[in-house]
């Protein structure tokens, strides 16, 4: 067992494991894998070997999908899909929550552990105005965000990483927010051999719903706020 003697060499290692994953993962092109066009095409071969092997398959779904998700590394939208072909909405949606939602937070573990210090002495006014807005609104403001998929998740995962949010804040509010796209592309599977591209998935009104359901706590939130501050205000009557 190795037993790091100090921080930085531990950082250095965890940047080692991580860096070498990710370049393995371009180096041996293993993004062809996580393409619609391959998954059509092997849909049937995939399905079987799923009924051959129906508990081991489902554990490496589970664990890719966690490694993809927390290295950043494309093909989380791809298994998402997939999860619907080969295990149906209700299976596959608690699979794809539990695991985005598990390798999402150890991207924002992996952020925090190796760029926080470093993003933390080089802006520190503007990185303690973001830990006073995250204090304050965290949670709120992070299920909108990720309520709308048009905020890259690999990105929210990263840059909350570097704010003073606390890890299990991160990882009940990004599983609950990612639910509703997760169910709209877990179903998307459903139709896999119909599927021509991932652009039409998510239309504009699906979008729009997102944003307001995840605009409704922060307002709300925003509301009370103003409400108690103006109560406050009122002279209190002796």
């Amino acid at each position: 067992m190795i037993i790091f003697k100090n921080k930085h060499a531990a950082r250095i290692a965890l940047a080692s494991v991580v860096i070498g994953l990710v370049v393995l993962f371009f180096a041996l092109d293993l993004g062809r894998f996580f393409e619609l066009a391959y998954v059509k095409q092997q849909q049937q071969l995939i399905a079987d070997f799923y009924a051959t092997h129906p508990v081991l398959f489902p554990f490496l779904y589970f664990i890719t999908y966690v490694l993809v998700t927390a290295l950043s590394i494309p093909g989380a939208t791809i298994l998402t899909i997939a999860a619907g072909a080969l295990f149906g909405l209700l299976a596959g949606t608690l699979y794809v929550s539990f695991a985005s939602a598990i390798g999402a937070t150890l991207a924002f573990l992996i952020s925090r552990y190796l760029l926080k210090g470093f993003l933390h002495d080089r802006h520190k006014d503007k990185h303690k105005a973001i830990d006073r807005g995250i204090e304050h609104d965290g949670g709120y403001y992070l299920f909108t965000i990720r309520l709308v998929p048009v905020f890259p998740y690999v990105l929210v995962n990263l840059l909350m990483g570097i704010t003073t949010i606390r890890t299990t804040t991160f990882y009940w509010v990004s599983q609950l927010g990612m639910l509703p796209a997760t169910i709209v592309y877990v179903n998307a599977g459903n139709q896999l051999a119909d599927l021509e591209s991932l652009s039409g998935i998510l239309s504009a009104d699906i979008i729009l719903a997102f944003l307001l359901l995840g605009l409704l706590p922060l307002l709300t939130r925003l509301g009370l706020n103003w409400y108690e501050r103006k109560r406050m205000q009122v002279p209190q009557n002796e």
